[in-house]
C-alpha cells in the first residue's frame, strides 16, 4: 500500500469523515513523509509523531524508534513539566509567585538578588544565565543536583529582575531547589509521583525513574550543543546518551517521555480536569506574566504566535528542547503537536521536528 494511502486509511478508520474535515489529511501525510524522508535518509535515526485534535489521536512511529511509546529524552521540554509538580505546591499553599527565592534559599541574598521571585525564576525573567560557565567541569564530575544548584546560587545576575528576558536553565534549577525544600523531597520524586502517574504518563520519567536506559532512544550526540558534550571525544560519561545524564534527571533537560504521553501532559492544560492542578492554576501556566517589551512567557512555557508552528493562533502554548523535540497546543484549533526526534535542534536547518510541525499547523487550519 502506498505510503499516502496507508496514512489515509489510518486516519479514516481513526476520525470518520467529520474529522477528516477538521485535520486536512493532505497536510498530515506532508509530516509524516518528512520524518519518513529523515529517518529513511539516515539523517534521523528514531523520531515519533503524535497529534491530537478534539476526539482524533494519532502517533506513529519512524526510524529506529521501536514504537509508538518509545521514549525519549525531552531536552527543554522537561522544564514545564516540572514546573507542573513545582505549581502542585502552589496550589497547596506552600509559596506565592511573588516571594522571594531567598524566603525559601536564605543564602540567594544581596543586591538585586533579593528581589528575584518564584515568577521570575519561572517566567525566565531573573537574570540568571543559561548554563553555568562551569558547566562542562561540573558535568565531567558527575556532581548531584544539589551541587549544581550550589553553584547556581552563586551565579552572578546579568541585569535586574524583571526588567529583560533571558532563557535560563539555572533559574528552572533553583525553582526546583526550592520545591524540594519546600516539599521534603528531591524534585525526580516529586514530578514522577505527583505529575506522571496522576496524567496517566506511562512511558514517562524524570531522570531513569523504573526504567533502564536501554529503554531510551540513543541520541544523536555528535552534533549536540557544547554544553551537552557535542563535538568532545571525551565527554562520553557526562553527555546526553551517559548513564550520570539520563540517571541525574535534571529539571531543565533530563525528563524521558513518549510522545504520546507529552500529548497528554498537553491536554491537560488545553481542557484542564484539576488531575494534577487546580483548573484555575492551570490557567495561570499558560497566560503570559511578563510585562509589555519583554518576550511573553507563561509559567515554564512559551507562549504566544513563537509558541508553536507558523500558522498556529497567539494562544497557542509549548516548548521546545535542544534534543530536536517540539510540543505544542493550539486552543483555537483545539490541536496539540508532538514531534520527538533523536537528532539535536542545531544539527540542521530547517529540522525535520519543524517540518513536521508546521504541516501539522497547517492541517489544522
Amino acid at each position: 500500500m502506498k505510503r499516502r494511502t496507508f496514512l489515509q486509511a489510518s486516519l479514516a478508520a481513526c476520525l470518520g469523515a467529520p474529522a477528516l474535515a477538521a485535520l486536512r489529511p493532505e497536510r498530515l501525510d506532508e509530516a509524516a513523509a518528512a520524518l519518513t524522508q529523515a529517518t529513511a535518509s539516515g539523517q534521523v535515526s528514531a523520531a515519533v509523531l503524535h497529534v491530537r485534535q478534539r476526539d482524533f489521536v494519532f502517533t506513529r512511529a519512524f526510524g529506529q524508534a521501536r514504537d509508538e511509546n518509545a521514549m525519549f529524552l525531552l531536552g527543554s521540554i522537561s522544564k514545564p513539566i516540572v514546573v507542573t509538580a513545582i505549581m502542585t505546591l502552589y496550589d497547596r499553599g506552600a509559596f506565592q509567585l511573588d516571594d522571594p527565592l531567598k524566603k525559601f534559599l536564605p543564602q540567594f541574598t544581596g543586591g538585586d538578588r533579593d528581589r528575584v521571585t518564584m515568577r521570575h525564576l519561572l517566567t525566565h525573567t531573573s537574570g540568571l544565565p543559561d548554563q553555568l560557565p562551569e558547566n562542562n567541569e561540573l558535568r565531567k564530575q558527575h556532581v548531584s543536583l544539589v551541587e549544581f544548584a550550589d553553584h547556581a546560587l552563586r551565579a552572578p545576575l546579568d541585569f535586574a529582575p524583571g526588567s529583560k528576558y533571558q532563557y535560563s536553565s539555572m533559574a528552572i534549577l533553583l525553582a526546583s531547589r526550592a520545591a524540594e525544600l519546600l516539599s521534603g523531597t528531591d524534585i525526580l520524586q516529586l514530578v514522577n509521583h505527583a505529575v506522571l502517574p496522576k496524567l496517566e504518563m506511562e512511558h514517562s520519567a524524570l531522570g531513569l525513574g523504573l526504567f533502564r536506559q536501554e529503554d531510551m532512544v540513543p541520541m544523536q550526540v555528535d552534533r549536540a550543543a557544547p554544553e551537552a558534550g557535542g563535538g568532545d571525544p571525551s565527554a562520553k560519561d557526562w553527555d546526553w546518551n551517559s548513564t550520570y545524564w539520563r540517571k541525574l534527571g535534571a529539571p531543565w533537560g533530563g525528563a524521558h517521555c513518549s510522545a504520546s504521553d507529552v500529548g497528554r501532559f498537553l491536554a491537560e492544560f488545553l481542557h484542564p480536569t484539576g488531575a494534577v492542578l487546580l483548573p484555575e492554576t492551570a490557567g495561570l501556566m499558560v497566560q503570559n506574566h511578563n510585562p509589555p517589551g519583554v518576550t511573553p512567557r507563561g509559567l515554564g512555557l512559551n507562549v504566544g504566535l513563537a509558541a508553536g508552528s507558523p500558522g498556529c493562533s497567539e494562544k497557542t502554548f509549548g516548548h521546545t528542547g535542544s534534543t530536536g523535540t517540539i510540543a505544542w497546543a493550539d486552543p483555537a484549533t483545539d490541536t496539540v503537536c508532538v514531534v520527538l526526534t533523536s537528532l539535536p535542534a542545531r544539527a540542521v536547518q530547517p529540522h525535520p521536528r519543524d517540518l513536521a510541525a508546521n504541516a501539522i499547523a497547517a492541517a489544522a487550519q
